[in-house]
């Protein structure tokens, strides 16, 4: 499912992308901006700890639909701030849980599952 930039996506787009992203793979970051442009200070802590143990990862700029990405994430994670981060189909956190998990040596371990 392709989604071109400035389109409108409804609440289901939105939905069916989250879902489809989530399952197709093994790390997700949904995100305020892109790799290479971060809107937001916590989405770039979490971009920055993740590319530390990661190579490959999905990136998703929730920017562009953010009252509706900001309703299906939190439906799935019941978590309602953004960065979120998924490893395997699971919600891990946001950057202040993904740091926690790197101060204590453990976030390696949890983006690799």
């Amino acid at each position: 499912m392709t989604f071109e930039p400035g389109s409108e996506m409804s609440n289901e787009d939105v939905q069916a992308r989250v879902d489809e992203t989530i399952a197709n793979n093994d790390v997700v970051l949904f995100m305020k901006g892109n790799r290479l442009m971060p809107q937001c200070g916590y989405s770039a802590k979490a971009l920055e700890l993740i590319s530390q143990h990661v190579e490959e990862f999905e990136t998703v700029d929730v920017l562009p639909a953010l009252d509706g990405y900001r309703e299906a994430l939190s439906a799935r994670s019941d978590w309602e701030t953004i960065p979120q981060t998924y490893v395997e189909g699971e919600f891990v956190g946001g950057s202040d849980i993904l740091e926690e998990l790197d101060e204590r040596g453990e976030l390696e371990a949890t983006l690799n599952a």
